[in-house]
């Protein structure tokens, strides 16, 4: 297992490039969210966060494909929720705008599901393989809130409200899916699963 100082240049490495990410202008997002997820997969790999699987864990997709669905029900209840309360004048199109950059007329159906392919691969190969694995050896489950809370600060940088509270609630029960399916089968395929319905099936309005 890599030392801290290799970890702490990969980790200001995936910052940085998730930076930019949020900086760029919309028509620039595509691409640079294939060099963000590109630059976490090449740390994860460097870091020892990418190792095959023994087996196909059913139990553990099984566990993915529950939680993706849930998390769909989460965000569908909160959008109607935000429609109706309009907390701190927030409404659904702060959602909205995050869906368009994924789901744009100027981005074919096959670069959406490549595009969320890559996030979902980069972001569990180093947030839960790399991250939340090393953390788990000290404070077990609670790594999960605490990657959480790490990934949501850095979309701080959006400087949309929903966007931060969204992330930390996915990457809160990705992460517990991670540790109690026992690896990244089971937070792959809830990330993937949950990207490709709210980008592109049926996005929450």
């Amino acid at each position: 297992m890599a030392g801290f100082p290799r970890l702490a240049a990969w980790l200001a490495a995936v910052v940085a490039s998730m930076v930019i990410l949020f900086m760029v202008p919309a028509g620039y997002f595509v691409a640079a969210t294939f060099a963000s997820t590109t630059c976490m997969i090449v740390a994860a790999f460097f870091l020892g966060g990418l190792r095959a699987p023994p087996g196909l864990r059913y139990g553990s997709v099984l566990l993915g494909i529950v939680t993706a669905v849930g998390l769909y029900l989460v965000f569908y209840v909160g959008g109607a929720a935000v429609d109706l309360l309009h907390p701190f004048g927030i409404t659904s199109s702060s959602e909205s705008s995050i869906y368009s950059l994924v789901a744009s007329p100027s981005n074919p159906v096959y670069v959406q599901v490549a595009l969320l392919l890559f996030d979902s691969a980069g972001y569990e190969s180093f947030f839960r393989g790399v991250l939340q694995l090393r953390l788990q050896a000290r404070v077990g489950p609670a790594a999960a809130v605490v990657v959480a809370l790490l990934d949501a600060g850095l979309h701080v940088a959006t400087l949309n409200p929903i966007w931060v509270v969204g992330t930390f609630v996915t990457d809160l029960v990705w992460g517990l899916t991670y540790y109690y399916g026992k690896g990244l089968q089971g937070s792959f395929t809830s990330h993937y699963l949950w990207d490709l319905a709210i980008f592109v099936l049926r996005p929450v309005k």
